[in-house]
């Protein structure tokens, strides 16, 4: 019978192919790309989207030039998805809090927001089953909801349970259940017992009710999935929902273990896993042909292209650039822009007959619409859990420093004696770092404040309660604090302050997380200058800022914000 050549996934390509290059180039940076054109694909007679360990969160933090997850995003994601046809939506576990155990100070706003979460779960995005993990059980067994899918934790763990299910979903029967590894739970006090029986078991009980697809939430590490799907046969897909990766890590193809399929989305909803099933009878799914395995190496290419085609255009233009540097990277975009070429004109087929999917790994970027509901939902959330966490800690100051050690000052004293330090300050963002918060309605969040004021939670600093005089990142969040500095005379004045922060201190806010940009150098010569280590910012010589950084991946990014988004 003939084969249809289609690609799948043509539509990803067409988006993915804008960053490459041609190889046909001899001189200067390469040109970009002629774009394909996009080609019919089979329609899937069922989709179901995964996530899993999202830990508390509703939404990224918005410093990132390039912020990923957000459950308004995903929920608008999942609703077109549901225009388009049948679709189910599963989530392995580890949803609703951001700490195993909550810490007291968090605590109020931990339980408002696992509420949230919970809420979104069952009547937003209307998921079909949810797993159980670690990350579940801030609030008591009890307290979790909605009720898990879980067939090997005690029956007396206090945890509301459903037993394996088959979902009838576009006329395709799902089964689906939880299982977890004997460690995943071990600091919660949980008893979980040996996963293999209990999996065997439940695969059996869904066969006898139908299931045509069997689908595992499987609470426990990449390695222990593995041998689960060795040892224990009749899985379709194994949701992997344990030590999950960042983004950059995610694998875009699935990685088959016998009759299974194991994939795993990343962290924190940051990428979303989508399988679309084809089936036409009876036996076991394969995963068409290559085209995942293309789709994800075409995109890791297109990503490598379009980095180094700004690095040559960058080189280009800078007289200094060694020329056979240059050359050997114009070569290697050219090497590179020919093997994606090659990959893209291989046809690829998809089968007329037998069962197949495809999986796509979907980056929650802020170009994405936004479910209305949720927003509402979540700004309403940020003002009750500021509220909660205001009245928790009313009255209360942070612990006093230790006899002798010095404690926090606030910039207005530091004017005193630095009029044109602060001067300069005023320039920078880190005097607007507490704005950023009230614009967006965030100041007294447990999950922000701390990057946005000075000597957060530290001895004789700042709280959610007490923190106006040190609001914004000051003098004393680099330098240290300062009431030994303004009571020392002469010389001694130096020994009680640092002069010269080290990376480490800068990098307590800038993680790759809060800070993706982050260059310890670059970033110096945006807070010294004028009346600030005017010297010092002269050996730094000119190169990249903090703001030449940001803008440039900004502008990768690209500026839009989804329908219905605040940010």
């Amino acid at each position: 019978m003939r084969h249809v050549a289609v690609s799948a996934i043509a539509a990803l390509f067409f988006l993915s192919l804008l960053g490459a290059c041609s190889s046909n180039s001899s001189n200067g940076p390469s040109p970009k790309p002629t774009p394909v054109e996009p080609v019919a694909k089979p329609k899937p007679d069922l989709t179901i989207f995964l996530t899993a360990e999202m830990k508390g969160s509703t939404e990224p933090c918005g410093c990132t030039s390039d912020p990923l997850g957000d459950l308004a995003r995903t929920t608008q994601l999942v609703a077109d998805a549901r225009a388009a046809g049948p679709v189910l939506v599963f989530d392995g576990g580890s949803t609703l809090y951001s700490e195993v155990k909550l810490s007291e100070s968090a605590r109020a706003q931990e339980l408002l927001k696992s509420k949230l979460i919970a809420t979104a779960l069952s009547n937003d995005l209307k998921t079909d089953a949810v797993g159980l993990g670690p990350y579940d059980f801030g609030g008591g067994a009890a307290a979790v909801t909605p009720p898990r899918h879980a067939i090997n934790i005690a029956s007396d763990s206090g945890v509301p349970t459903k037993a394996p299910e088959v979902i009838d979903a576009g006329g395709i029967k799902v089964g689906v259940f939880g299982v977890v590894s004997q460690d995943a739970l071990s600091g919660v006090g949980v008893t979980v017992s040996e996963p293999g029986p209990a999996t065997t078991k439940a695969i059996a009980d869904l066969k006898a009710k139908g299931a045509q697809v069997i689908v595992a939430l499987a609470q426990m590490t990449k390695d222990e999935a593995r041998e689960l799907a060795k040892t224990v046969p009749g899985m379709d897909f194994v949701l992997v929902s344990q030590n999950l990766p960042e983004p950059d890590e995610v694998r875009a193809e699935p990685m088959q273990v016998g009759e299974s399929w194991l994939f795993m989305p990343a962290n924190r909803g940051q990428v979303v896993s989508r399988l679309r099933l084809n089936r036409r009878g009876d036996g076991r799914f394969a995963d068409a042909l290559g085209v995942v395995r293309a789709e994800g190496e075409i995109e890791r290419m297109a990503e490598q292209l379009t980095n180094l085609q700004a690095d040559l255009e960058k080189w280009a233009n800078d007289p200094t650039a060694d020329k056979a540097f240059v050359a050997s990277k114009k070569a290697e975009v050219e090497a590179l822009a020919a093997r994606q070429a090659k990959l893209r004109a291989e046809p690829l087929q998809i089968p007329e007959t037998g069962n197949y999917f495809t999986l796509a790994q979907l980056k929650i970027h802020k170009g994405l619409a936004c479910d209305p509901k949720l927003v509402e939902a979540k700004r309403a959330y940020d003002k009750e859990s500021g509220l909660a966490n205001v009245r928790a800690a009313a009255g209360k100051k942070s612990e006093p420093a230790a006899k002798g050690e010095a404690s926090y000052v606030g910039s207005e004293i530091c004017e005193n004696c630095h009029d044109q330090a602060q001067e300069f300050w005023q320039g920078t963002l880190h005097a607007k770092a507490w704005k950023t918060l009230e614009d967006l309605g965030k100041e007294f969040n447990f999950d922000c404040i701390g990057c946005h004021v000075t000597g957060f939670e530290k001895p004789g600093g700042s709280n959610i309660f007490y923190n106006e005089p040190l609001r914004d990142v000051q003098c004393e969040q680099c330098h240290g604090p300062g009431s030994l500095h303004i009571d020392a005379k002469g010389e001694a004045k130096r020994s009680t302050i640092v002069l010269s922060p080290e990376e480490s201190v800068c990098g307590q806010c800038h993680t790759k997380e809060h800070s993706d940009t982050f260059e310890f150098q670059a970033y110096l010569r945006d807070v010294t200058g004028p009346g600030h280590g005017a010297n010092f910012r002269k050996t730094l010589g000119e190169g990249d800022t903090g703001a030449s950084l940001r803008a440039a991946a900004l502008k990768k990014a690209g500026v839009d914000i989804g329908q219905n988004c605040p940010k």
